[in-house]
């Protein structure tokens, strides 16, 4: 609750990003002596504090982060897997207490997930306040199917106060000591050991932008009804098309921490290009029924975000880089706002492929402070048109890729730099791209496998070529 309530002398700002704390050290120890728990010398401290105000109420909201399932639902971007292993306390809001293990990634196949064993502590500590705490603790268990990257957790977690009309504020801690410096990969060294990839202001900027999401998702904010006219008329079938681009873009995350999902350790990483490459077999009914290969890679590009998510998503540019446009326009067909921001929507849009009429593509795009998304995946049209009607969408099978934009963690380069007026607001920016191709139903052949890979590789490769291109960026 201290570090919750006081800034000085424990928190002092940063002075390049207003707004953003960061623990004094020595003040801390004072306090709390004994804060080292990964001992080796290339170990470091993360710290942030940030707060923001929340479109939903306070009691709404504990209720959604003390579940396990909606508390990976509220955070895809940031939790892949959280499970609780015991109920210690089952106190209704006056005492919950949980051990949990979660892992946490920041969407690129260049870094390794974050995993953690804690305590998890949430009570009411008035009538509209609420808090969520979070802190390691030495626990072993089989859960566990990759060797994890030594992370300890410091009390971190939010404070929840309702300020009414369904609004709440919440300000939130993160302070782990971790020792992952040199694993990751040099592109997202800047972003992950200046405390943006799992900082305070991330965890903010997630939460505020997946309440918003629901509001719009429950009718709780009007929708303009000239984008779903004669379209998707219906709340229900409204409803329906978002839970299933929901099911999508959580999909593609989970995906992207490759090394979970394979039939073999670890993502290969082909012919030393930079292309992580990935072979599994579908796990449910929500996707194609058989093999998958899938192929990522990131780089950087002297862009802001706000740049790329504008390329990426306006739909007269698309051919120039999807593969499924074969080089001709795109036609919109219905859009579905999931914010006040006009990029963050659902889009249904058919691409022109010869001899092909009924498929259609469902894209979801969403940006917030610290980065942007646009996840999409071909789709039967009698599939889309059975979830307009309001009828089940789970079991629609579904095969996302896609795209993943963030800051590069540097600071701007000002005059020397890549800024231009199209694209201020940082030096650039790093953009993942990510594909998944079904190979086959049956008995999967050493020569399939090799040229599915090839074949995903090459996709990747030229798509990444198409993208430099448009932007007029020869590197």
């Amino acid at each position: 609750m201290e570090l919750l309530r006081v800034n000085e002398p424990l928190w002092f700002e940063a002075p390049s990003d207003h707004g953003r704390y960061t623990l004094r050290r020595d003040s801390y120890d004072m306090i709390f002596p004994k804060s080292n728990q990964v001992n080796t010398s290339s170990a470091r401290f993360e710290s942030s504090k940030d707060s923001g105000e929340v479109a939903m109420s306070a009691t709404h909201l504990i209720e959604m982060l003390v579940d396990v399932n909606k508390w990976k639902e509220i955070f895809p971007t940031i939790v892949t897997k959280a499970t609780t292993l015991e109920v210690i306390d089952t106190g209704i809001f006056g005492g919950l207490l949980h051990l949990m293990y979660q892992k946490m990634h920041i969407l690129s196949p260049l870094v390794a997930p974050r995993e953690f064993f804690f305590i998890r502590y949430s009570r009411q500590i008035h009538s509209s306040t609420w808090v969520l705490v979070d802190v390691s603790y030495d626990f072993i268990t089989q859960l566990q199917d990759s060797v994890p990257t030594r992370s300890w957790r410091f009390p971190s977690g939010c404070i929840i106060q309702d300020i009414s009309n369904g609004k709440s504020t919440v300000t939130w801690i993160e302070h782990v000591q971790v020792n992952d410096k040199l694993s990751t990969h040099r592109l997202y060294r800047d972003f992950v050991c200046g405390s943006q990839a799992y900082g305070a202001k991330r965890w903010i900027s997630t939460l505020q932008r997946m309440c918003e999401r629901f509001a719009f998702s429950n009718g709780l904010i009007a929708t303009p009804t000239n984008e779903l006219e004669g379209v998707i008329e219906s709340l229900e079938g409204k409803r329906n098309v978002m839970n299933l681009s929901q099911r999508m873009v959580t999909s593609f995350f989970e995906v992207l921490c490759m090394s979970d999902k394979l039939d073999f350790p670890n993502p290969s990483e082909y012919q030393n290009s930079g292309v992580c490459v990935a072979l599994r077999k579908s796990d449910g009914p929500h996707q194609p029924d058989g093999f998958i290969v899938g192929a990522a890679t990131s780089l950087w590009l002297p862009f802001s975000k706000e740049h790329l998510f504008n390329f990426f998503q306006d739909e007269k540019r698309r051919a120039q880089w999807d593969v499924l446009s074969n080089g001709n326009p795109v036609i919109p067909v219905a859009h579905i706002s999931t914010g006040t921001h006009p990029g963050n929507r659902i889009s249904v849009i058919q691409p022109f492929v010869p001899k092909e009429n009924k498929m259609l593509v469902l894209q979801e795009s969403s940006i917030d402070s610290l980065g942007a998304a646009i996840i999409y995946a071909p789709m039967d049209l009698k599939a889309l048109l059975s979830a307009v009607k309001g009828d089940d969408a789970t079991k629609i099978p579904i095969l996302p890729s896609g795209f993943v934009i963030s800051t590069d963690g540097r600071a701007s380069r000002g005059s020397n730099g890549a800024s231009t007026s199209s694209n201020t607001g940082s030096g650039g920016s790093l953009l993942t791209v990510a594909f998944q191709i079904f190979i086959c139903r049956s008995q999967l052949t050493t020569q399939l496998n090799m040229e599915s890979v090839a074949t995903v590789h090459t996709l990747i490769s030229s798509t990444v070529k198409k993208i430099k291109a448009a932007l007029d960026y020869h590197d």
